[in-house]
């Protein structure tokens, strides 16, 4: 093996790592091909959402928060990174190309976000009603910022005004089968290496519009208990100045870093996107940050003590691995 190649036990653990990244519908729609200590990352077209993320919006910043967990990985590795985000224009599928190399001064705020990676997962259960302290929202903000994203809290107005935008979307979700099949096959039932299986959907919500999204798709998922969500949840707009395909790529960096920042710091975290499915109400989140820029995610923060993590595909299903001879 040549020096710079890496090696299989440390491939395990970078991919490891990228797959625990959060994605639409657990769909984890990547692929890693690895020749040398060059990463590259794909997008999977076979797991692509064609009917909820028709431009593959929601891909590219899934892509983009498995490109930070490597990152995070290799810093605990002794490895350094550096990244290029769409690399080739010939190759729309390639988002993110990735290279590693040791060093003897890993990134300190990569290195320490690492250890968050197995602990962070989405939360679907009410949060404890204790208000997000200033240093709390401060330090999201930064790791936002940190990656280019621009992490915006809303006031009052602004959280009443994305509830309301939930009403709109189920309104138009009313008789669009393809939307229900699609969920159908990624949400409910048993489920080993992907999708959400009906055991973390957490409770149905007793008041409407819910701050949490009813994922239920099956008739046994619809008899799952009901209890009561905060009323005034902490919501927060992820937000990109541009939309290209590296600007969605940039935003799921920038969603891993706050994502696993919130963790270290003892938050729970769940995402309320489904304004941002169709263009005018995803228009419609980003003013009311009362900024320009483009919505990439609108994120409920708070505390629980609940743990429920959905599952992974193994390594083995996502890489391939170039040598010499191919």
């Amino acid at each position: 093996m040549n020096d710079d190649q890496l090696s299989m036990e440390e491939i395990d653990v970078l991919l490891k790592a990228a797959v625990a990244a959060p994605s639409m519908h657990n769909t984890q729609p990547w692929r890693f091909e690895v020749n040398g200590q060059v990463i590259d990352v794909f997008l999977d077209g076979a797991r692509s959402l064609p009917a909820e993320d028709p431009t593959g919006r929601a891909m590219r910043i899934a892509a983009g928060a498995a490109t930070l967990n490597l990152r995070c990985a290799a810093a605990s590795m002794g490895y350094t990174s550096w990244f290029g985000l769409a690399p080739d224009r010939h190759v729309p599928d390639l988002v993110a190309r990735i290279v590693v190399a040791p060093t003897d001064h890993p990134d300190k705020d990569l290195l320490a976000l690492s250890t968050q990676i197995p602990r962070r997962h989405t939360s679907r259960e009410p949060l404890r009603p204790v208000r997000l302290t200033s240093n709390d929202q401060v330090t999201m903000s930064a790791a936002a910022m940190a990656e280019g994203a621009e992490l915006s809290w809303l006031p009052a107005p602004g959280i009443k005004a994305v509830l309301d935008l939930l009403l709109d979307t189920d309104l138009r979700e009313i008789g669009d089968w393809h939307r229900r099949a699609e969920r159908a096959h990624w949400v409910g039932g048993d489920r080993a290496t992907d999708g959400i299986p009906s055991s973390v959907l957490g409770p149905r919500s007793s008041t409407y519009p819910s701050p949490v999204r009813d994922m239920g798709t099956r008739p046994a998922d619809q008899t799952r208990p009901r209890t009561r969500f905060e009323t005034e949840p902490a919501l927060a707009v992820l937000s990109t100045g541009g939309d290209t395909r590296a600007d969605q790529v940039a935003a799921g960096i920038a969603l891993e870093r706050v994502l696993l920042t919130a963790t270290r710091d003892g938050l729970k975290a769940s995402f309320l996107n489904q304004p941002l499915e169709f263009d005018d109400l995803r228009r419609a989140v980003q003013q009311t940050t009362g900024k320009p820029g483009f919505a990439q995610m609108v994120i409920r923060f708070g505390h629980s003590t609940v743990n429920a993590t959905t599952p992974r595909r193994p390594v083995a299903a996502v890489v391939h691995t170039r040598t010499e001879e191919s």
